[in-house]
């Protein structure tokens, strides 16, 4: 890609335009694994993050109930159970 013409070239959005979401519940020791690492990963870049409880959301729950915790960033699923963190890293910075 680095040589491809700049025309043709995705601009990433700068971190700080980025938006991560957590999806859990209470009392997940997943979740609270999941959080520190999106707590690290988001405070070390200046990314904004969010979570959500799916046992306040009707939606969120039958769309992810098997899967949390989740991690979407942008509003697009990244992973689910385990949160790596220099994966969440790349994906926030590529």
């Amino acid at each position: 890609m680095a040589d491809m013409s700049p025309i043709f070239r995705r601009k990433a959005p700068a971190p700080q335009d980025r938006l991560v979401t957590l999806i859990r519940k209470p009392g997940c020791h997943l979740c609270d694994d999941a959080q520190l690492v999106v707590e690290k990963v988001c405070g070390d870049l200046g990314v904004p993050w969010e979570q959500k409880d799916i046992t306040q959301d009707r939606q969120l729950h039958d769309q992810y109930w098997e899967q949390i915790p989740v991690v979407l960033v942008d509003g697009e699923q990244h992973t689910f159970w385990r949160v790596n963190e220099q994966r969440l890293r790349k994906a926030l910075t590529d």
